[in-house]
């Protein structure tokens, strides 16, 4: 009896001292922890006071991984003790998966990384302290992350004891058959791929096509869609394998806005039309707000139902469209006061009757009288 006491005080001894340990170590884990969090804050705070803003976004980017980093080496350094003062077989596993940890948290403190740098390149972006724009840097972005998740799986599988190679290997074999099932999604994927490289548009253009009917602002340029906001605000999703088989236009990018536009003087006026068309072609020539290197034409046009018609063919220097309608606006009524300053009128439509049996009977009655 007296043996049976004494095992089991030396069991519940050896119990309480690995018990002990786990126990120093998770609090000492807390503890750092705590510390960790308090020091990132602090340094947080410091780096929002300096004017560079990548040091904020380094600390960022690391608050959130570290701290469960510092978690997870604990936990798995506590369950390590436990495990040697135990038979159990599913703590052979703690290591394995705290490699996993720590490969899967550095990899998410680089995206999270990755992500706060191109917040900051967009901000300059839209500073113009760059010479990328943002539709190229939303695809660096995209292509950074990428290579970081696919390096983590890589090197998670490789830390499982996973061949890296026959891994690649089935992924060519099992390529051919997932792109037949996912054509689709891989025509899509490489349509995205085709704009990036190309760079018909970009994030804030306006574009249209003339075989579809799209039209609007580029918002969000995706591997599978892009984003389009019509001009009644609504969102347009296009598949990107559309853009390869469609005409884009891209008004964003033009270096002029044209003014076209006929205008129709009365046959009483038929003497004006000379002076009139020479003196709206001079007042278009010095108008500051009209590009003169530019195609400008103002010449008599044709003989109209009603009216003598001129036509207007000019460019102006702005191509924002609120601009535009501005500058036409103060063009059309300039060359209205120029019509009325030659005593003409802008014509509309009319019709004379012709009726001779009336006229020759009022005649008659004249003589007669």
């Amino acid at each position: 009896m007296s043996e049976q006491l004494s095992d089991l005080h030396a069991l519940l001894g050896q119990l309480d001292s690995w018990t002990y340990e786990v126990f120093a170590v998770v609090s000492l884990t807390l503890v750092v922890a705590y510390l960790a969090s308090l020091l990132l804050r602090q340094l947080h705070k410091q780096a929002e006071r300096s004017s560079n803003r990548w040091d904020d976004a380094l600390v960022a980017a690391a608050q959130r991984p570290l701290v469960l980093l510092i978690w997870v080496v604990g936990f798995s350094w506590a369950i390590e003790i436990a495990h040697q003062s135990s038979d159990v077989h599913l703590f052979d596993a703690v290591g394995p998966v705290r490699d996993v940890m720590v490969i899967w948290l550095l990899a998410w403190f680089l995206v999270r990384l990755v992500r706060a740098g191109e917040s900051i390149m967009g901000g300059e972006v839209e500073a113009s302290k760059t010479s990328l724009d943002e539709t190229t840097l939303q695809a660096i972005s995209k292509l950074l992350r990428a290579s970081i998740i696919i390096t983590a799986s890589l090197v998670a599988l490789q830390t499982l004891g996973y061949s890296v190679s026959g891994v690649l290997a089935f992924g060519g074999i099992g390529g051919i058959a997932v792109g037949f099932a996912a054509k689709d999604l891989l025509a899509n994927f490489f349509g995205g791929l085709t704009v990036y490289l190309d760079r018909p548009f970009k994030v804030g253009d306006w574009i249209r096509s003339p075989d579809k009917e799209i039209e609007g602002t580029v918002e969000v340029i995706g591997w599978r869609q892009t984003r389009i906001r019509t001009f009644d605000k609504r969102p347009l999703y296009v598949p990107n394998s559309t853009f390869s088989n469609i005409a884009v236009e891209n008004p964003s990018r033009m270096s002029h806005r044209r003014i076209y536009e006929t205008i129709g003087l009365r046959y009483d006026d038929a003497k004006q039309v000379e002076p009139i068309v020479g003196a709206v072609k001079s007042y278009l020539q010095q108008h500051p707000e009209i590009d003169a290197d530019q195609t400008l034409i103002v010449n008599f046009n044709s003989f109209g139902p009603s009216s003598l018609d001129f036509f207007v063919y000019a460019f102006t220097r702005t191509t924002n469209w609120v601009r535009f309608h501005e500058v036409k606006q103060e063009v059309l009524l300039g060359i209205l006061a120029i019509i009325d300053q030659h005593g003409a009128e802008i014509a509309f439509p009319t019709s004379t009757l012709h009726l001779p049996a009336v006229q020759s009977f009022l005649e008659k009655q004249e003589g007669e009288s």
